[in-house]
């Protein structure tokens, strides 16, 4: 089929709203443009937005030849509860805010006139969602259009039978009976080709010559071209094999430890939108910190994800839903799964089958069913459906043991009365335009809460406890893998008690990466770690922010705050201290690392969390802190590691059953090194950070040296001295002007904003923040400018393709 993007022309409005409707591009997360408030029904979870209805609305004329084809519409992802109209008629519908889904348009089309499509998204229906979901058209749409006899949309899939010799099976849906012609291509040049008549579908065993394979190492990428009669589709493979079992998982028939990353599916300044850009950039910061693999969390990936993380070689679980039958938010998805699961579940397979990044899917998160005999029998449905779609990956399931107890003693984090009661108290204070009033925190709020201020072991402790093991152990007997959320104390235990379990650190503490590495490398059968989270992400405001009050008014996660700040990189895409830490503790490298606790809050109280082991930032420019106390942060795999400031050794240590050390001090500015030693006193690394001189520029940065015309751009604004090195004291209200493209997103990566990103505005945060322009499609440079009111910046970005 062909595919012709159907992103421009549209506009939104509110639903029911007589007012013209505002010009959009897709992807459009529509959202981020509401206002926050203590009225909002979804509160901390979302991050106050306001909830509305939108209908968007395009129109359209196709001429005869078009109108005559098979058209089909291709719409990734619309949260949610969607419908499409076309002239009027409904002809598709999908409640599930992140499944790719289709609209029949064929013979529907009036050629040579007005068509008006109009797509309504739902998200009035507050709360919905634990974390920031966006709404609208947040990802891309295409039109497919082929003669009557042609290939199904998704309808190419490849999967591999064996690497040595190097086979693979490709299966083509098509419309009618006819032959299928199929080619292999490494570039342009084909490689291997095969036919065979189709009565619907056909399934054929191509061989590939001395075949590259696909693996995080080497990323080698095919293309399959299926040809049947006049119509034409592709798919994108890898020729690689899984396994897994007593010997662990094998990729290719060698044992990979999945050192992983859980995400969220925001963009953080640019809300919801999914550019193809934003994802890749997205994938290669998490492979930069060192990890080889993500959680999908908790629904559905894009399209645009999936391409970058096959390009990019990064290994994927890919994720269904947050919630089963019990709701976790009054109006979630709970209301829809007991009678769409099983063909959202067949989405998401038709969708990503073809893609060799995804290794693992997961068919839940943290859903207590699994600790009751209806979930229990649930988890063995969806495994084995999952089993009849794709038999080549193995199938594991989220679950917080520590919650499964508590829901069994009736003290459950989740159940349909807090829901229903939540949304009712929500609605009540919205119509009386009555603000939330300080309540006591609920579900996973609560323990959220509870976890920030008893520390990461509380819930560790817990998972602990003989009953976790009793009330999970019946639904982990139902997939090929067990999820484990946050329950690293149970490893040894359950793996000698259970001799053939596979287990994976489903979602983990980062504190737990260098515990967790060294048991995996002993254990086959511990199959990999997902880290809560790889990069910071909106909604569940604070859960993870280690605030002090000069970016925050206070600690209450009130409106204003709008991110978790629980990343090992933060909302724009920096570094933290501990990225560093993972970095070393996955024996990515030996290190010395450095980082630095904010000199100016030192010993100051800050907002909890158990998501961070510290605010440190690779940073020793702190002017105006000098002769107060600083706490140095070094990560080394080493037997000993010193500290020096300014050439003079202020402590020496060795990191026990760890890979960091803390250094209590006093700062100076200059420079501050860290030196690692092995056990014969040998010097093993050295790595060392430097005070920023004097001078203060404001200085734009653009994170590519070109960009492509209608692409992205990604800019960073820091404030720095003539050399580059960041001020981390040194802040400004920046306003942002652009030529030659839009600004869509600026802001900052601290947890709380009330400008939110849509201005052309931005505080900034430890002396930098973002700004993401999109580059008109025509355009030769994109120019930005920047000013203060004391400091003004510049930088040009010529367009290629």
């Amino acid at each position: 089929m062909k595919a012709t993007s159907f992103n421009t022309g549209w506009t939104c409005r509110h639903l029911g709203s007589s007012a013209p409707g505002t010009p959009v591009t897709l992807p459009h997360d529509a959202m981020l443009a509401e206002e926050r408030s203590q009225t909002s029904a979804g509160g901390t979870n979302t991050g106050w937005f306001a909830g509305y209805d939108y209908l968007y609305e395009k129109h359209f004329t196709p001429d005869a030849a078009q109108a005559a084809q098979c058209a089909v519409l291709e719409f990734e992802g619309v949260y949610h509860n969607a419908e499409v109209h076309l002239n009027g008629e409904k002809i598709a519908s999908c409640p599930y805010g992140y499944s790719d889904f289709y609209a029949d348009l064929t013979g529907k089309l009036l050629p040579g006139r007005d068509n008006v499509l109009e797509v309504i998204a739902h998200n009035a229906d507050q709360p919905n969602s634990r974390w920031y979901s966006g709404a609208g058209i947040y990802r891309p749409v295409t039109l497919w259009t082929a003669p009557a006899r042609h290939i199904l949309p998704d309808g190419v899939q490849v999967r591999t039978l064996s690497i040595d010799p190097a086979e693979v099976e490709v299966t083509v849906q098509t419309t009618a009976s006819g032959a299928v012609a199929v080619a292999i291509l490494d570039g342009e040049q084909t490689v291997a080709t095969a036919q065979a008549e189709s009565n619907g579908k056909a399934v054929l065993q191509v061989q590939i010559p001395n075949a590259k394979l696909w693996s995080p190492d080497s990323p080698a990428l095919y293309r399959c071209r299926a040809m049947f009669g006049d119509d034409c589709a592709e798919t994108t493979f890898g020729v690689r094999t899984l396994s897994w079992g007593d010997d662990g998982f094998l990729l290719n028939g060698k044992r990979v430890i999945l050192l992983g990353a859980c995400v969220h599916h925001d963009h953080g300044v640019l809300g919801a939108c999914c550019y193809p850009e934003a994802e890749e950039r997205k994938v290669r910061l998490l492979q930069k910190v060192g990890y080889n693999a993500v959680r999908c969390a908790h629904n559905p990936c894009s399209k645009a994800f999936l391409d970058a993380c096959d390009r990019l070689g990064m290994l994927v679980m890919d994720e269904y839903a947050d919630m089963w039958y019990i709701h976790k938010t009054q109006y979630d998805y709970a209301g829809y799964l007991p009678d769409h699961w099983r063909q959202d579940l067949e989405s998401l397979v038709r969708k990503d089958y073809s893609h060799p990044s995804v290794i693992m899917y997961s068919i839940g998160n943290e859903v207590a069913e699994t600790a009751q005999t209806r979930g229990i029998a649930l988890t063995k449905q969806m495994t084995e459906h999952m089993h009849s779609l794709d038999s080549t990956r193995p199938v594991t399931c989220g679950v917080n043991i520590f919650f499964n107890f508590l829901s069994s003693m009736g003290f459950g984090v989740y159940s349909d009365d807090k829901a229903k009661k939540e949304a009712e108290a929500a609605a009540k204070r919205a119509a009386a335009g009555k603000a939330a009033p300080k309540k006591k925190a609920v579900g996973s709020e609560f323990f959220n809460n509870l976890a920030g201020f008893m520390g990461a072991d509380f819930m560790k402790w817990g998972a602990s406890l003989p009953p976790c093991d009793w009330k999970t152990k019946d639904a982990f007997a139902n997939m090929d893998a067990a999820g484990y959320n946050y329950g690293i104390r149970r490893y040894k235990h359950d793996l000698k008690k259970y001799p053939h379990r596979l287990i994976v650190g489903s979602e983990t503490f980062c504190s737990d990466a260098y515990r967790f590495y060294e048991l995996a490398k002993h254990e086959p059968r511990l199959l990999g770690d997902f880290v809560w989270a790889g990069m910071d992400y909106l909604g569940e405001v604070g859960i993870g922010a280690w605030e002090y009050p000069d970016y925050v008014p206070d600690f209450s996660h009130g409106p204003g705050w709008i991110a978790a700040g629980a990343g090992r990189i933060d909302l724009i895409g920096r570094t933290q201290g501990e990225a560093l830490y993972t970095r070393v503790a996955l024996e990515r490298e030996k290190g010395p690392l450095l980082a630095v606790w904010p000199v100016n809050h030192t010993k100051e109280k800050h907002s909890p969390s158990a998501w961070r082991m510290s605010h440190a930032i690779p940073s020793w420019s702190w002017h105006g802190c000098e002769g107060k106390p600083a706490m140095v942060e070094v990560y080394a795999r080493a037997a000993k590691v010193a500290l020096k400031i300014n050439g003079k050794t202020v402590g020496e240590a060795a990191p026990k059953n760890d890979c960091v050390v803390r250094f209590s001090c006093t700062y100076e500015d200059g420079t501050v090194e860290a030196v690692s030693y092995d056990a014969a006193g040998n010097e093993i690394g050295r790595t060392a950070l430097h005070t920023a001189n004097t001078e203060t520029r404001l200085c734009l940065v653009p994170e590519e040296e070109t960009v492509r015309p209608g692409s992205l751009a990604f800019v960073q604004l820091r404030y720095t001295d003539e050399n580059g090195t960041v001020k981390s004291l040194e802040r400004g209200t920046v306003t942002v002007k652009v030529r030659g493209g839009t600004l869509l997103g600026l802001g900052s990566a601290c947890a709380y904003s009330e400008r939110g990103y849509l201005s052309d505005t931005t505080d900034t945060y430890f002396g930098e923040a973002l700004a993401v322009v999109r580059a008109d499609a025509d355009a030769d440079t994109v120019e930005l400018t920047a000013a203060d009111g004391t400091h003004n910046a510049a930088c040009c970005i010529p367009c290629k393709e």
